[in-house]
This record gives structure tokens, C-alpha cells and sequence, in this order.
């Protein structure tokens, strides 16, 4: 079984989302970071997971793990703590390939940064407003984005899109 996915031969037709889960060194210390980024409590705490048939479906010899949920509007966020086998930290920068990023709506990004600020989160750089000759398409001129990391280097965005977001029936 090799680790690289094949050249897909045929449209599946996924469309609905069910959960990101964020591998986490610490399930104490992420679940304080997003209890505070999200503003309510998990779900689903410190529960856990072991077992010979669920690591091989994850493609381990072993695991045991200890995780936690949070549930937005539209998606569960799931912190998953490796015990065994721990892993080491990714490299997370947003250029590298296979990194991935979750991203926030809000309605104004500026705004948004200036509290996050205040209540100590750190970003990677300031807002930014998409500007002409920047970006294609031509409709996501003014949209503002600012982003950040959680504590192990989970690449974060706020974005406010300009006339808003068109979600998928």
C-alpha cells in the first residue's frame, strides 16, 4: 500500500463535509486555544481510542490516542492527541505541499484581528484586502483575510469575502 494517492479514474461526488481533525501535541493546551478562538466548550472531551483494527485503518502498527470535538454551524473540528505512536511536529508553512489550512468566516476580518489581538492570539502577518491585479477572479477584490497558527502550527485563516460567500446547495 503505498502512502501516495493514484491518479483518481472516476468522479465520486463528495459534497458534504463532516470534520477536520487537526493532529495536536498537547490536548490540553489546543483544547484551551480553540475553547477560546470558538467561545464554547468541546463537545466531546479526552475520550479515547485504541485497538489493533483502528490503527491499521489508519495505516499504523499501533495507536492509542485521546481527542476532542468541537462543533461549529457547519463542521466538527476534531483534536487528536497521538499517545502511540507519537509523531513528530509538521513543518506547517502554508507553501509546503500537503498542508492544510481551516479557514473562518467572519464578517469583518479587520475588526475580528483587532479583538483576537487583544485576547492575545498572534498572527502571522496583518490583514490583507485583495486588491486589483492581485487576485483572479475579479469578484474577490475586497476580500479581506488575515491568518494565523494554533499552537502547533495549524495554518488558521479569517476570512471576510466581499458580497459574502456563496455556499453549495
Amino acid at each position: 500500500m503505498s502512502n501516495a494517492p493514484g491518479t483518481p479514474t472516476a468522479s465520486i461526488g463528495l459534497r458534504t463535509a463532516a470534520h477536520v481533525g487537526i493532529s495536536v501535541g498537547d490536548l490540553d493546551r489546543s483544547v484551551a486555544f480553540y475553547r477560546a478562538l470558538l467561545g464554547t466548550e468541546p463537545v466531546v472531551r479526552d475520550e479515547t481510542m485504541h485497538g489493533p483494527g483502528f490503527a491499521q485503518s489508519q495505516g499504523l502498527p499501533v495507536t492509542k490516542l485521546r481527542y476532542a470535538t468541537f462543533n461549529l454551524d457547519n463542521l466538527g473540528i476534531d483534536l487528536i492527541q497521538f499517545l502511540d505512536p507519537a509523531g513528530e511536529p509538521a513543518q506547517g508553512a502554508a507553501n509546503r505541499p500537503g498542508t492544510m489550512h481551516l479557514c473562518f468566516l467572519v464578517d469583518d476580518v479587520y475588526a475580528v484581528h483587532a479583538r483576537m489581538r487583544e485576547a492575545g492570539f498572534d498572527f502571522l502577518g496583518e490583514p490583507y484586502t485583495f486588491a486589483e491585479g492581485e487576485v483572479n477572479p475579479a469578484d474577490a477584490l475586497g476580500t479581506q483575510v488575515a491568518y494565523f497558527n494554533d499552537p502547533d502550527g495549524t495554518n488558521l485563516e479569517i476570512i471576510a469575502p466581499r458580497g459574502g460567500f456563496a455556499r453549495p446547495e
